[in-house]
């Protein structure tokens, strides 16, 4: 075996503390070249590297944990290892762990990867917060939802761990248990909520069988609307799921009765289910932000319409998210537009930190046109590893970085990616994706466009759909190669994620090879412009609908603004028009955001005939004057005048003129004398 040697790399100071640590580096038993390209001159910490660090050089581990600063090893094969040695230790040092061998190393362009490297280790020691979690307690309380003897037989092999009642929906020939040993009931379930250790349900046809069934079950007459709860539910009926994205309802187990695996499956998982179980809070809500409605006039609905599980529903003027149903798919805060509800594995901002680090140490290690590959877990970690153990492994220039849903991806994590310097975004997915892409195929929709129109390129953010490693870096060597950012940005990130949103934007035209006209964005872009047509009265219900100010007025004239950078495109100035002369317009323009709010709409006021105070719109006074003076008998005659005097008042001198001079606005008038045939007849 070889010495171990050590190599400088870059650290980040700006965002790791500067006590980091070690980091050691395993080849793998020289499987793949080790050198990381950095000049030393540049470099602020070292590396160690090693040939056999599982085995012979496992001493080069102790050694550094003895230390008890962080520690971080390129290796995760054998990450269970080198956690058992810092226990046996006593170790509290914080561990982290890159797989440099299947995502570098392991390559037909291993030998340039040393960029790559550097920049994964960089990535891979970044801090990332924890995340906060929920509980869940399951006492056994087990629903077991069939039709036939199968789900009789499921509640007989689970009835030894749980507290189990069968429920058969339109049961037919069902012969009777020869020992109750739980409850056999008949019923179906035609609403169900609730999740593990939470279950609410609504039962029709629900009935108890007679004790003296015979040859098959006879049940009593049955009631609808009846109630119950249970811990758990086993859905072996075969028929459609009782919830959506049912796979991802916890405590929710279903199976084809037909298929004998499957069944076994649910049965061995159900039988674990008693206990405490603890989920991660995968998104957080800040309601004062949510745009979804105002004055009960629906606004922005579009994480209610992307969420699979159905976690968020409607309350009041925000959305309300159970966090206990919530999937953490991610869908919700990529597409809010306000920022309201922000993703929390990591936070938005922690990832976008790691995508800045990762692409930034390539660059500066002297790597050239880095490709960002976004994969989750489930899917994209196994695929990678056939790709390095069987395949050619991922290009030099591709710099991977794990997400827990590629569904979770914002335009925010987009936007810098470019700014960093990346010619290319790509996220991996399934062939047949298990769930609804639709919100993520919206945000590519509107990166695409902004790209394209500042000189980035067309077509260089995609998305990967396949099950083949080999069809993968078909893929990776075909896709379009962008032009990276003449001198690319280095800012941080940070919170809210709307305010940076928008700063990532101006710093990614500001980095960008073209300068961008207004670019136009499709339907449910989060910025954009509005149009108001002529018909607007100036009565600023959209001013007051508006959650962002990006409307606005002004206290001494009939004015209505309008801050593009603010407006979130959540339609609830359109809904709340009652002209219906306000429509949206979802675009980019810097220009724009650049420059004061501009006037949309703007009118003189009307001088009150009393004391001279501007108040109200002039054309609108007017116009109602005209029309009531013209074909109300209300406002004729001398009364009439007093009433028409009193509208043109302002507030405080109509209040004055009806107490001061006993004018009473609603006494009646002379109305015109009743017209008879005679009067017909004699004209």
């Amino acid at each position: 075996m070889s010495q171990a040697k050590t190599i400088p790399i870059l650290p980040e100071p700006a965002t790791r503390p500067s006590d980091q640590g070690q980091t050691i580096l395993c080849s793998c038993e020289r499987t793949f070249e080790m050198s990381l390209g950095i000049d030393p001159a540049m470099a602020r910490g070292a590396v160690r590297t090693a040939d056999h660090l599982c085995r012979s050089q496992l001493h080069m581990v102790t050694q550094a944990l003895a230390t008890g600063a962080p520690l971080t090893i390129g290796c995760t094969q054998e990450a269970p290892l080198f956690r058992e040695t810092a226990d046996d230790l006593g170790s509290l040092a914080p561990l982290h762990f890159v797989d440099i061998r299947g995502l570098a190393g392991w390559s037909d362009e291993g030998a340039q990867a040393g960029p790559k490297i550097a920049a994964l280790v960089a990535a891979a020691t970044e801090p990332v917060p924890p995340v906060q979690m929920v509980s869940m307690t399951s006492t056994g309380v087990a629903l077991v939802y069939g039709t036939d003897e199968v789900a009789i037989e499921v509640g007989r092999r689970l009835a030894e761990t749980l507290d189990v009642t069968v429920l058969l929906s339109r049961p037919t020939d069902v012969a009777p248990p020869r020992t109750a040993l739980f409850p056999v009931l008949k019923g179906t379930v035609v609403a169900a909520t609730g999740h593990l250790g939470a279950f609410d349900l609504v039962i029709d046809d629900f009935a108890a069988p007679l004790p003296s069934s015979r040859a098959k079950l006879v049940f009593e007459l049955g009631r609808s609307g009846a109630k119950s709860t249970c811990d758990l539910i086993v859905d072996v009926s075969g028929r459609r799921p009782l919830f959506t994205a049912d796979d991802l309802r916890d405590g929710y187990l279903r199976a084809d009765p037909r298929n004998p695996t499957a069944v076994e499956r649910v049965i061995a998982e159900a039988g674990q289910l008693i206990g405490e179980f603890d989920r991660p809070r995968y998104v957080t809500l800040e309601e004062k932000k949510c745009a979804h409605q105002r004055s009960g006039l629906i606004g922005c609905s579009r994480c209610l319409d992307l969420c699979p599980t159905g976690a968020i529903t409607p309350a009041g003027d925000h959305v309300a998210i159970d966090p206990y149903v919530c999937a953490g798919c991610g869908s919700c805060a990529a597409a809010c537009p306000t920022g309201a509800i922000t993703y929390a594995m990591p936070t938005e901002d922690g990832f976008d930190r790691m995508l800045r680090t990762l692409v930034k140490t390539y660059r500066e290690a002297g790597g050239e046109n880095p490709v960002v590959l976004l994969y989750d877990d489930e899917h994209g970690a196994p695929l990678l590893d056939a790709l390095a153990r069987f395949g050619r492994g991922l290009p030099a220039r591709v710099l991977p970085l794990r997400v827990n849903e590629i569904s979770q991806v914002g335009l925010d994590a987009i936007t810098c990616a470019f700014a960093y310097g990346s010619v290319g975004l790509h996220l991996l997915t399934r062939a047949r994706p298990k769930h609804d892409l639709a919100g993520l195929e919206r945000t590519l929709a509107m990166a695409n466009p902004i790209l394209a129109g500042m000189g980035f390129g067309d077509g260089i953010v995609t998305l990967i759909q396949t099950d083949d490693p080999d069809a993968l870096r078909e893929q990776l060597d075909a896709l379009p190669i962008g032009t990276p950012a003449p001198v690319p940005a280095s800012f941080l990130p940070w919170s809210p994620k709307r305010d940076f949103l928008r700063f990532a934007l101006r710093e990614l035209q500001h980095v960008a090879p073209e300068t961008a006209p207004a670019i136009a964005l499709p339907p449910l872009a989060p910025i954009g412009a509005i149009e108001v047509a002529d018909g607007c009265t100036l009565c600023l219900s959209c001013v007051g609908a508006c959650p962002t100010d990006a409307l606005s007025d002004q206290a001494d004239r009939p004015v209505l603004r309008f801050d593009e950078q603010r407006c979130v495109q959540c339609g609830l100035c359109a809904t709340t028009c009652p002209e219906n002369v306000i429509t949206l317009r979802p675009q980019l323009d810097l220009a724009a955001w650049a420059a004061p709010a501009r006037v949309m709409r703007e009118e003189d006021p009307f001088p009150c005939v009393a004391c001279g105070k501007h108040f109200g719109v002039r054309s609108t006074i007017e116009r109602v004057i005209a029309k009531l003076t013209d074909n109300n008998w209300m406002f004729s005659g001398e009364t009439g005048r007093a009433r028409t005097r009193v509208l043109m008042m302002c507030d405080d001198c109509r209040v004055s003129a009806m107490l001061g001079e006993g004018f009473d606005p609603h006494a009646p008038g002379m109305r015109p004398a009743t017209r008879t045939a005679d009067d017909y007849r004699d004209s």
